[in-house]
């Protein structure tokens, strides 16, 4: 997994104690409001989104950057595609 610092994201997203799918469907609801380019901070403390979110990004071809971790939740950055 890989582990980002000083990320400056433009939206965040708390979808922590949202139960599967949430992350997914919270994800692209964003993505959709997002201009290319920017960035999408989301948080969630459900394990599942580590292989998710990743694998989401690469079948959408938006730019999975990485993610921070903390006792409570992750927090996963994805910067949308640019055509």
């Amino acid at each position: 997994m890989k582990f980002v610092q000083n990320v400056k994201p433009d939206v965040t997203t708390d979808i922590v104690y949202m139960m599967c799918p949430m992350h997914l469907l919270k994800l692209e609801e964003q993505m959709k409001e997002l201009e290319q380019g920017q960035i999408l901070e989301i948080m969630t403390d459900y394990d599942g989104a580590l292989e998710d979110i990743p694998a989401w990004c690469e079948k959408t071809g938006n730019e999975f950057l990485g993610m921070n971790e903390t006792p409570e939740f992750f927090k996963f950055y994805i910067k949308k595609r640019t055509r």
